[in-house]
């Protein structure tokens, strides 16, 4: 079942959740203040804390906007199983397309690596730091943004859109330049394009698979390459640990609420059939990410 959410959702829940954020990151900036820390220059520790707080209003806000809908459930926003075989050939078959055409954008362009962090994380000055900064953009970051773009927003106007044929590929353009759009606070303009077109591919990978579990692996194995690569600068054995950390870390946090949901029929054209059963399926469970 698609979920029985409304267009206004989307604006309703963005407003919410910039409302929410702001004023949770501005709580964090007076704790932070209140104990000593800069208030033009704050460490590291309080910008991490507020990016975290930042992206879980947005979690809190989509919860309430579709709590006022209808009773909420996991599956609604993707938490569910997925078939193996069919989920890792669909994410291998994103991230080549998206790293082919990032890199002709980036050749036409001049530009050299990808988006950068936001300044401020302080991700060299310290092992604390690095640490931090790597579990928000590697686990938090992609969890949250997942949840509330893919789980919710294309979760949302997929269904609103669901009686027409072309309605899941405008939510996943919408959707997509929302997540890019998303991001103008934190990396250049530049970047914005290709971050909108990984929100796109997203947004394809969640309606494919049935399950919002394949976005989260190749946005953090996309954040993990960005943070090890430009900011790290690690060699692929240490990118390659930091990856299946984070993956087993999102495992471990968001495998529990798509446990028990089984996977969904993917024949159709659009995803949304009852459930299907193994053996057929091959069904894994969210810590085969």
């Amino acid at each position: 079942m698609l979920p029985p959410w409304r267009w206004w959702a989307v604006p309703a829940a963005i407003v919410l959740g910039l409302v929410l954020g702001s004023v949770g990151d501005l709580i964090v900036s007076i704790i932070g203040a209140a104990s000593g820390a800069s208030v033009n220059h704050p460490p590291p520790a309080v910008n991490i804390i507020g990016d975290v707080v930042f992206d879980v209003g947005f979690v809190g806000a989509a919860i309430y906007i579709a709590s006022l809908l209808g009773r909420l459930r996991p599956s609604e926003f993707g938490f569910r199983r997925f078939q193996l075989g069919r989920a890792l050939w669909m994410l291998a078959l994103a991230a080549v397309v998206y790293f082919v055409a990032t890199g002709v954008y980036a050749s036409l362009l001049g530009l050299h690596g990808k988006e950068q962090l936001p300044t401020g994380l302080g991700s060299s000055s310290d092992t604390a730091a690095m640490i931090g900064v790597g579990v928000f953009v590697t686990v938090i970051a992609p969890i949250c943004e997942e949840f509330f773009f893919r789980g919710f927003i294309f979760g949302m106007l997929r269904g609103w859109l669901a009686p027409r044929s072309w309605g899941p590929w405008v939510a996943a353009i919408v959707t997509g330049l929302l997540f890019g759009a998303a991001h103008s606070g934190s990396a250049a303009v530049k970047y914005l394009l290709p971050l909108a077109f990984l929100g796109f591919l997203l947004c394809l990978l969640r309606w494919k698979t049935g399950s919002l579990y394949p976005g989260m692996a190749l946005h953090s194995i996309n954040n993990s390459l960005a943070f090890g690569v430009d900011e790290l600068h690690w060699d692929a054995a240490k990118i390659l640990a930091m990856a299946l950390l984070a993956l087993a870390a999102i495992a471990a946090i968001a495998g529990p609420l798509g446990r028990r949901e089984p996977a969904v029929a993917v024949n159709g054209p659009d995803v949304g059939g009852g459930p299907i059963s193994p053996p057929a399926a091959q069904q894994v469970g969210p810590p085969g990410l």
